[in-house]
């Protein structure tokens, strides 16, 4: 079952990314298919990198190293196979706007969460991090002036809620005073998180015939850099630490599974949705992660953990309403070819 499960993730995660990479061109049907397989697939992969995160945290590696270490490597091979590839010059790193945006949703979201697992639980950083939709929401009623249809808002609260539901029973809390410092720090990362966010849809719409995973990796280089550059005045490494299994791991599976794949499918879907769709994932993991709980290490389910997943599930459909709408009633969507720039 497992091994049936990796590989059709493996064969979906194959075709979106061809279509991504190669700009198919595809119906209203076909590229609604492939946003949800998209979408599918980065829940899937968000729904462990707080684990991961967690796990590498837990070994002694400096969390502002490990993290830029992870997205400094990621943005790199990732960039350079887009120039070996064609779909992007060296020129789009001399553009500012890759560094704003690496600076709010990879530096400031991922600096602050990394710090922070330190002292919290990776399901109670999960929780705090499932108020990234109502954030986007809120920042862009109050400053971009758009106005959020009510369901959407009721969505994020309900999404919410239904995170709380599921997490909370489960979470066993050791308060003290960095605790509640580690708690603070998530909220503000998500805030970083939130504007970067719709930052990139702007970012996306400025460079329209570049390639979102160009972007992204342009975006992640930078996001890495600077907080290497934290570390360096603020962490003592050893480097020793990083060849443990579970160190070195984690590190793989978070720059392969988690920046290099995780992160262009979400920043594709940004350029193909709105900011608060892909963001709805972090409603969506919790679930997927007690469903893996139930499908291979045999873990009950209790009503009220059933209650929390139906929680979600309404929330998640009430946010996303209004852009499934779009979608399904555009007659056609092409998909431009990539630009070097």
């Amino acid at each position: 079952m497992i091994i049936d499960l990796i590989c059709s993730t493996v064969n979906n995660l194959f075709y979106v990314l061809t279509y991504m990479i190669n700009g198919i061109l595809l119906d209203a049907k076909g590229e609604l298919i492939m946003i949800f397989l998209a979408y599918s697939i980065v829940c899937l992969i968000f729904a462990t990198t707080f684990l991961a995160i967690k796990i590498g945290v837990d070994t002694g590696v400096p969390p502002f190293f490990s993290a830029g270490l992870r997205f400094f490597l990621a943005g790199l091979i990732l960039f350079l196979w887009m120039v070996w590839k064609r779909k992007a010059t060296f020129s789009l790193l001399l553009r500012k706007e890759m560094l704003i945006t690496g600076a709010a949703l990879t530096f400031g979201t991922f600096s602050a969460l990394y710090w922070a697992e330190q002292y919290v639980s990776s399901g109670l950083a999960a929780v705090l991090s499932a108020t990234g939709p109502i954030m986007i929401l809120l920042l862009q009623t109050l400053f971009l002036r758009q106005k959020s249809p009510t369901h959407s808002l009721y969505g994020c609260l309900i999404g919410f809620v239904g995170v709380l539901i599921l997490v909370l029973p489960n979470l066993s809390l050791n308060i003290s005073s960095l605790w509640v410092i580690g708690c603070i720090v998530v909220l503000i990362g998500e805030l970083g998180y939130a504007s970067g966010t719709l930052y990139s849809k702007k970012v996306i719409a400025t460079f329209p015939r570049v390639s979102p995973i160009a972007l992204n990796a342009a975006q992640m280089l930078y996001g890495g850099a600077l907080m290497l550059v934290l570390s360096l005045f603020t962490e003592k490494v050893h480097v020793n630490l990083l060849f443990s299994f579970k160190a070195a791991g984690s590190l793989l599976y978070l720059i392969v599974i988690g920046s290099m794949v995780g992160h262009s499918l979400y920043y594709w879907l940004v350029a193909k949705t709105n900011p608060v769709f892909p963001a709805t994932w972090l409603y969506v993991s919790p679930p997927i992660a007690v469903g893996v709980g139930v499908l291979f290490y045999n873990e009950k389910v209790s009503w009220i953990t059933l209650f929390g997943v139906a929680t979600i599930i309404l929330g998640t459909v009430l946010v996303n309403g209004s852009a499934l709408k779009q979608l399904i009633q555009k007659p056609s969507l092409r998909v431009p070819t990539t630009k070097k720039i």
